[in-house]
């Protein structure tokens, strides 16, 4: 693993408030103290390296759009030269926030919109995550034009963690599915009146989607699908077009949700791990009326995105959860079994993944955690 001396001076949970990365409790996980060599296996490939990145979209000629969190956005194609995308919207950048996600459209083909998700400061040293659209001009010096903030963050808070902010749209391609993390403020999880641990289902314009769970309310209200989140880093469909949301517990218990619309997954109330300061936290068998996770790790695998696999080349995976992970240093693969899963391989990388996947031919892209972060792709040998 390459030394980097400014993260080695920090605490684990300084680490943990600057990064995402594993909470304390991961520190005596033998997958993160020792992470096993580079599989055999695997051909992995190293086609480039950014600075922080954070996340990576293909579009459909096969190149891909990679933000970095201080508030770039490089185009990338295999082969060709690293272009950085002008008219990026300033970020406030520090913590775990910045430039965070970004998808093409349902229509990119013809629109060349594209989502973006960032966090912009407010008043009084507060903050909050924001969802933005653009549409990307190609030329030889390409930029974002007609930016505008379709959602925010309510409200904002101070703090410079858990903003989550991970996009997925709807099989169909009609509806948008937003992360909002609960800013590490726990209680607004559980408050239906903020939009603050939270999946959120909106219109593709941003405005709450008609027929969510808590319409009634009013608000902000009318956009959240599920609550009582904590930091959630990756939403995906399955092949079935069931939703899969993934997210950081506190010292132990990240998991793996089936999200199923108005339900409540009992954070802060409930968890599989506990308060960083050792204080217990009730498990989730204790609150049946709660939703439990499909999966949940203790030490934790501190996620950073997943894929649900449906290419042809690792024919053995698809279907399979295959998560960007930090503490397990590589990828932390997860078979679905119903309603419910169960962890099957760890693939050490040798280095924190921040990001990944699946390219347009099958192959497995993996993104580093950090400066550098090497872009690597995997296919089978």
């Amino acid at each position: 693993m390459r030394f980097n001396p400014i993260l080695s001076a920090l605490s684990p949970l300084a680490l943990l408030l600057a990064s995402c990365s594993a909470p304390t409790s991961a520190q005596n996980d033998p997958q993160s103290q020792a992470p096993s060599p580079e599989p055999a296996h695997l051909r992995i490939e190293d086609k480039g390296t950014f600075k922080e990145p954070w996340a990576m979209a293909f579009l459909p000629d096969g190149s891909a759009l990679i933000t970095e969190k201080a508030g770039r956005l490089k185009w990338w194609r295999e082969g060709g030269p690293v272009v950085e995308v002008g008219g990026v919207p300033p970020v406030d950048y520090g913590g775990q926030g910045g430039l965070g996600d970004v998808m093409p459209a349902p229509d990119y083909a013809t629109s060349h919109k594209v989502y973006l998700t960032w966090v912009e400061a407010g008043s009084s040293d507060t903050r909050g995550a924001v969802l933005g659209t653009a549409v990307l001009k190609p030329a030889d010096a390409p930029k974002l034009e007609d930016l505008k903030v379709i959602w925010r963050q309510v409200p904002k808070v101070t703090g410079r963690g858990h903003f989550s902010h991970r996009i997925a749209f709807s099989p169909d391609g009609k509806y948008l599915f937003l992360t909002s993390g609960e800013r590490q403020k726990f209680t607004p999880a559980q408050d239906l009146s903020n939009n603050l641990g939270k999946v959120l289902r909106l219109n593709l314009d941003g405005t709450p989607a008609a027929g969510n769970p808590f319409t009634v309310k009013g608000g902000v209200s009318r956009e959240i699908w599920s609550y009582g989140h904590r930091n959630l880093l990756g939403i995906k469909f399955d092949g079935q077009g069931r939703l899969w949301e993934l997210e950081h517990g506190p010292a132990g218990g990240d998991e793996l949700n089936l999200i199923e619309p108005g339900r409540n997954y009992g954070w802060p109330l409930v968890s599989d791990g506990d308060h960083y300061d050792g204080k217990a936290i009730p498990r989730h068998r204790t609150r049946p009326d709660l939703a439990a996770p499909a999966i949940s790790w203790n030490p934790v695998i501190a996620p950073g995105d997943f894929i649900i696999y449906d290419g042809d080349l690792f024919k053995e995976w698809k279907g399979e959860v295959l998560i960007a992970s930090f503490a397990a240093a590589g990828i932390v693969r997860v078979k679905i079994e119903g309603e419910k899963a169960k962890e099957v391989e760890r693939i050490g990388l040798d280095n924190r993944i921040r990001e990944i996947e699946q390219g347009p031919d099958g192959a497995i892209w993996v993104l580093e955690d950090g400066d550098p972060g090497r872009l690597r792709k995997l296919t089978p040998r």
